[in-house]
Parts: structure tokens; sequence; C-alpha cells
């Protein structure tokens, strides 16, 4: 059992007559955490929303209904509430009834349910995204010298429960979450007409990792408008399938000022989408692979730690750059992923003269926890 740093978080929320609402992809361990918060707790109830019976113990239900089925219970756990249709006005009324019971909600946001949740039941919820399992969580569970020896695993098969705790089938694993879950949720969402156009954006996409990415580039290798290639983007965010970076500009001219590079949450998925599990001295995105575990980690840190920093990249038309740049109520800490820890990387001097409030770090295997912890 690896314990999910979201854990404590989420005990620390109760008793404040807010329902609790976690979302994250499939497969990424919410079953297995609400399991985890019922143990050798007493007075629970746990809804299977994948199943009928107790889905239907939702739907259409009065206030006083919904009252009678939650009341009795100190625990009332839904999970899949993906599944359940208008989960967020049935939340609204069961956080109109301000009772004792803590609920616990988890789905997929496959199908915008966070949209679903949040407009109907403002203010009666609080939000938490559950990310695959971070490099902290498994250190935590064996050490961090175990951990950096499956560095190069984790960078070509990622961080998905599964992969982690049977790593012989690692491979089956991440062809099957991709073609299974990642593409039949991306298919079954309205305003998806064509397969192939956005299985072929994800692909696109893998490419790029660590480049900034072009909008029109997109929407000429796709054969579609720009702002088609935008809305199909934000679905996969809101899948947890990719997210963005855009580009911090504030004082110099040739700064750009609208760029967008886009990660993986997941480095397997990433390779799995091109079908490429290749060692990494046979490959030529190592580089890449590692940006993107450092950033994808980063942003886990910082949603367990409720960090409030905005991150960015930072970039100039004459190709000065800096990978990583993260903002805290404007003190800027700047940071470069090199895997091979010999290589020297230093702060641009046109940042470093223009933004004096801001730090440097060069992030490489031999120093990753101090930028994890």
């Amino acid at each position: 059992m690896i314990d999910r740093l979201l854990k404590q978080k989420l005990i620390d929320n109760y008793n404040r007559n807010k329902i609790i609402v976690v979302l994250g992809p499939r497969q990424v361990g919410k079953s297995t955490l609400l399991e985890d918060l019922a143990r050798n707790k007493t007075g629970v109830r746990f809804l299977n929303c994948d199943n009928e019976d107790e889905r239907n113990l939702l739907i259409n239900k009065t206030s006083t209904e919904l009252k009678y089925l939650v009341e009795p219970y100190n625990y009332f756990f839904i999970d899949e509430a993906q599944r359940v249709n208008n989960i967020g006005l049935i939340l609204k009324k069961i956080g109109d009834l301000k009772l004792n019971s803590q609920v616990i909600v988890t789905g997929s946001s496959s199908l915008d349910l966070a949209n679903e949740i949040n407009e109907p039941a403002t203010g009666r919820i609080i939000n938490f995204n559950l990310f695959p399992i971070s490099l902290i969580e498994n250190a935590n569970a064996s050490s961090q010298l175990e951990e950096q020896r499956m560095l190069e695993a984790r960078m070509i098969y990622g961080l998905y429960p599964e992969v982690v705790t049977q790593p012989t089938f690692a491979r089956q694993t991440l062809v099957n979450l991709t073609n299974n879950y990642l593409y039949k949720d991306l298919l079954s969402f309205r305003g998806i007409k064509k397969a192939d156009v956005i299985i072929n954006l994800v692909k696109a996409l893998a490419l790029q990792i660590g480049n900034e990415v072009s909008y029109n580039e997109l929407s000429n290798i796709l054969g579609i408008d720009k702002n088609t290639v935008e809305s199909y983007i934000n679905l996969l965010e809101k899948c947890f399938i990719v997210f963005r970076l855009n580009s911090y500009s504030r004082n110099l001219r040739n700064e750009i000022k609208k760029g967008k590079k886009i990660y993986f949450f997941d480095n397997g998925v990433r390779n799995a989408v091109l079908s490429n599990f290749a060692p990494l001295e046979l490959r030529n995105d190592t580089g890449a692979l590692w940006e993107n575990l450092m950033v994808a980690e980063r942003i886990k840190r910082n949603a367990y730690c409720e960090s409030y920093a905005q991150l960015y990249f930072w970039r100039t038309h004459d190709q000065k750059e800096i990978d990583l740049i993260e903002d805290m109520d404007g003190r800027l800490s700047t940071f470069e992923f090199k895997w091979n820890s010999r290589k020297k990387a230093t702060m641009p001097k046109i940042f470093s003269e223009n933004y004096s409030n801001s730090t440097f770090e060069v992030i490489t295997p031999d120093n990753l926890w101090k930028f994890l912890q």
C-alpha cells in the first residue's frame, strides 16, 4: 500500500460542512483512496456508482429522501460519480441539508464532471485532484535510494499505480490504459466527431514535449481550424492527459508573450501514445522525458502542498530560455532540467538583469529530491 499525500489533506478538511470532491483520471487510485479512508472507520456507507442499483439510490430523489439516505452515516462515499445524471444538483441538495455526515465524492473528469458539479454546488464543495503516484509517495513507501534506482523506469513507464505495483506488466497496462480508457473517454465526449483527429493530436503533442507548441502549426498538420485545436487541447486538460504552461513575460520587448508548452501528466501515457518504450540509451528524447517528469512532479507537489504558485516557461525571440518559472507572490524561482548532471546551465544574463527577485537552480538526478519536497 502506497500512502497518498492527498489522504491527509482530505482528513484535514473533514467537519467543515463541505462535500469533498476528488477528481482525477481513470485508474489513478481514487477508489483505493476511498477504501483507505474508510479503513477502521465506523458508520461508513460506500456507493459504487458503476453499479446501476447503487447509482439509482441518488437519481431523481427529493431532499428528504437524500437526507434519509445520507444522515445515518458518519462517512458517505460516492465513487465513480461521473456515472450519475445531474450529480451536481444532487450534491447541491445534499450540501443544503447541512448534515453532520462527511460526504466524499470521486470521479473522472472525462465527461466534464468538474463543471457539472461546480456550477450547481458552488460554495458547498471543496475540490481536490488526484494524480498518478508521485516520486515522493514512492520514496516514502520504500526509500529515496530505491526510487533513485528506478528513475529510468519512471521516465519510460511513468507512475500509474498498476505500473508501479506490477512493473512486469507495465507495457501491457499502459497500452490497455491508453486504448481502453484514454481514447474511449475522449471519443465519448460531446463534440468529438473525428476519432483520427484527436488521436493524431495527442501523438503530435507527445512528439513536442519540452518545445513551444503552435496552434497554427497543429491546425495545418491535422487539417482542422485553430479554434478546434484549442478546444481539443482544453478537453485533453480536463481529462488529465496533458497540461500547459504559458510563457512568462513582464519587462522585455523580445520576450515571447503568447507561447505555450504542453506536457503530459504521465510519461508512461506519453510513451504509450507513441508506442515507444525503448531504453534511454536508444532514445533521442531523454532530455524531454526528464523535463516532462520533473514539471509533472512539481505540479503534483504544488497541488498536494496547496501551493498557489503560478508556473510558466520563459523564452526570447533570440532563443534565450528557462525551462520552468515558479511565481509565488512576485518571487520568482527558476529551474533548468538536465538529465546529464555534467551539463552546465546558467541563468540568462538578460533575465537576471531584468528580474532581480529571482533564484536559479539546475535540477538533475543528483538533486531532484530537494526540488520535489
